[in-house]
């Protein structure tokens, strides 16, 4: 089954090469040219992977990506012509889960896609169906669903895998290195501060008090683990 692809950028010459190159590949591939249009589109279609431009008129990258993540965890990739490490950041805080910056190689950027789907169906096809209870915490494994004291909280699709790997190794700490490598599952062109990014967000999202987490814990100098 072809993959859905949404590219979203106001630069028509880029989405048209974009677009040719992707549907070449088998991709079936829609277009935004605007933040409004985009977060529409996303609600109104499934897609595979979401390619989304920082700079957009009605609505900016950042904004786009917040509002997706209130009702989907399609992985979403920035790009941005800034290269300044702040915006990689801010994009990843926003609920993005990878960056491109331009200009780019088309192949790259077919390649950075391609892991991201192959990784995404992949969990997808794995046998779930369990459920884990950490005191007030409840993870849904197959659903990919997260709740604390019965209140559901909205991870992005990279926080869940980052708290799903914690969970199911306890005590064992990660260090950022190693988180990069394991779910991002491929060689990420960022930094480790993209792990301190989402242990932060999802400690802001699970833990009664992120200063003093009861859950994702750090162990100075080496890295993230998960403490029942």
């Amino acid at each position: 089954m072809a993959k859905k692809v949404l590219v979203v950028d106001d630069e028509k010459l880029i989405v048209k090469g974009i677009r040719f190159s992707l549907e070449q590949d088998d991709m079936e591939v829609d277009c935004a040219y605007d933040g409004e249009e985009a977060v529409r589109m996303a609600r109104e279609k499934e897609y595979d992977i979401i390619l989304l431009d920082l700079m957009l008129p009605k609505l900016d990258g950042l904004e786009v990506c917040q509002q997706i993540r209130e009702f989907s965890d399609v992985p979403i990739v920035m790009l941005t012509a800034k290269g300044e490490d702040m915006d990689k950041i801010l994009g990843l805080e926003y609920g993005a889960d990878d960056y491109i910056t331009k200009p780019f190689n088309i192949l790259e950027v077919k390649a950075r896609l391609k892991a991201i789907i192959r990784r995404t169906s992949q969990k997808a096809a794995e046998p779930k169906g369990k459920i884990v209870e950490v005191g007030d915490l409840t993870i849904d494994c197959e659903g990919r669903r997260v709740s604390i004291a019965g209140k559901e909280v909205n991870l992005t699709a990279k926080e869940f895998d980052v708290l799903e790997l914690l969970v199911f190794n306890p005590n064992k700490v990660y260090s950022r290195e190693n988180l990069l490598n394991i779910v991002w599952g491929y060689e990420y062109p960022g930094d480790v501060r993209t792990v301190d990014v989402h242990i932060r967000r999802l400690r802001e999202k699970i833990e009664a008090n992120p200063s003093e987490p009861k859950y994702v814990h750090t162990k100075w100098g080496v890295g993230y683990y998960f403490q029942h």
